[in-house]
């Protein structure tokens, strides 16, 4: 049994195991057995508190916790008004918009960081090609005693 069906049982929600897996193997819907997944699903968040001390009572982002996994409630609701525009301008400027929003995340790499990732990378590009023009020197060498 997986920690979200002990999470749902131990919340209340989901019958008993047994009862869900005679319902399912007695050829009962697929979408009744998981209902309670579509429900809540794991955001990977934890809990605060200790492993023994954890209740079912909501977070302040509105997740439950239950058996040491945070549970997000699904939601229904898509935006769609700009994403099934027709019009490339608002599309293209939706892109841009979502492109500044995800550059804004990224942890740059400092000065040092640049230029130590730098010299790291630029001395394995060196070693590489001289391994490589070591073993093309063997080769052409090997070849030419061989066949003369």
């Amino acid at each position: 049994m997986s920690r979200r069906d002990r999470a749902a049982r131990a919340k209340g929600s989901v019958p008993d195991a047994e009862a869900t897996d005679a319902d399912t193997t007695a050829g009962a819907d697929s979408a009744d057995a998981t209902s309670a997944d579509s429900d809540a699903r794991p955001s990977g968040k934890r809990s605060s508190t200790p492993r023994g001390k954890r209740s079912a009572a909501a977070d302040t982002d509105g997740a439950t916790t239950a058996g040491g996994v945070a549970l997000k409630e699904r939601s229904t609701r898509t935006d769609t008004s700009t994403a099934t525009s027709r019009n490339p301008f608002v599309r293209l400027w939706t892109f841009l918009r979502q492109v500044v929003g995800e550059l804004k995340k990224v942890i740059w790499p400092t000065r040092s960081e640049m230029v130590r990732y730098t010299i790291i990378v630029l001395i394995f590009v060196v070693v590489m090609t001289a391994f490589i023009s070591g073993i093309d020197l063997g080769f052409a060498k090997a070849v030419l005693w061989l066949f003369g």
